[in-house]
């Protein structure tokens, strides 16, 4: 129990006053979700955030010149992280000259963004060059049956964006632990902007993860056909969601995948992969602490 860092729940739930003690005084956070995979609440222990940090964090939010220059960086990692998952696909089955050409688009969505100088303007190109990736997304799915026409976020009408948008969340809530647990604020961000409620920070970091873990586990799951068609149910309102048994084993892959080493490109050590939101949270706190010149963001090979 004692290496347990959140408890997610589905649906109907109920938690004991002593399990909600228990995980409070361990600094594990308990996040409930809708029986459709969309989160409703977090429930976390006493906050343990260094106030001098938030300080720092809240005057770079503020700054425009400093806000941009993190927001950059976050924002070309998920570019670049896209890109580099097309071509993946290229080398691992061939020439593709649609994925090529997508590939080179997200190069010049990359270099566009050096000549960007507001924050409306990197979120301009980051739309721009999320309309490419997931123009050509559908080629990635080598399991038949499963269709892909667009990015829909809630409410999901289909089954792959259904598996996107619940990974999204689950990972959504591992970046706000991270952050979180190093002190700083999830919900100050330098992408997404302040509103109640939003953890905009948790959703900066996020960015750096979607094409390189998310969208890679959600394409291992469907080939390799862990997840099949039958294991969706579509409600009369045509919302489309994962039912118990095939949520229990999508969780449970993830996982595992969270134990998978890697080597970080910044940190040039082994780490498994669930401790990414962590070592990049560090990154960010040291950067804004003036330990570090700039911001390393994670960036797959």
């Amino acid at each position: 129990m004692l290496t347990i860092g959140n408890i997610l729940c589905f649906g109907q739930v109920s938690i004991s006053p002593a399990l909600m003690g228990f995980c409070g005084e361990r600094g594990i956070g308990l996040s409930f979700y809708s029986v459709y995979g969309k989160f409703l609440a977090r429930v976390i222990g006493r906050e343990t955030g260094n106030v001098l940090l938030r300080r720092i964090q809240y005057r770079y939010a503020d700054e425009q010149e400093k806000s941009i220059s993190i927001a950059r960086v976050m924002i070309g990692a998920k570019i670049a992280n896209s890109r580099s998952v097309l071509l993946r696909e290229i080398r691992n089955h061939g020439e593709n000259i649609l994925l090529h050409q997508a590939a080179e688009k997200l190069s010049n969505s990359l270099r566009r963004l050096q000549l960007a100088f507001s924050v409306e303007q990197l979120i301009g190109i980051e739309g721009e060059a999320a309309a490419i990736y997931f123009g050509v997304f559908s080629m990635l799915l080598r399991n038949t049956g499963f269709e892909f026409v667009s990015r829909v976020r809630r409410p999901s009408t289909d089954p792959v964006n259904a598996l996107l948008s619940f990974v999204y969340s689950l990972l959504t809530q591992e970046c706000m632990s991270a952050l979180s647990g190093v002190g700083l604020d999830p919900y100050v961000g330098f992408i997404h902007k302040d509103r109640p409620g939003r953890a905009s920070l948790a959703l900066d970091l996020l960015e750096e993860f979607r094409a390189a873990w998310a969208d890679r586990f959600v394409l291992t799951l469907i080939n390799r056909k862990q997840i099949q068609l039958r294991d969706f149910v579509t409600e009369s309102s045509g919302v489309v969601r994962l039912n118990d048994e095939a949520r229990k084993l999508l969780l449970a892959a993830y996982q595992e995948r969270k134990q998978i080493e890697i080597i970080h490109p910044y940190l040039q050590e082994q780490i498994p992969l669930g401790l990414l939101p962590h070592c990049q949270s560090l990154l960010l706190a040291r950067h804004l602490r003036g330990d570090t010149k700039f911001y390393p963001p994670y960036l797959m090979k």
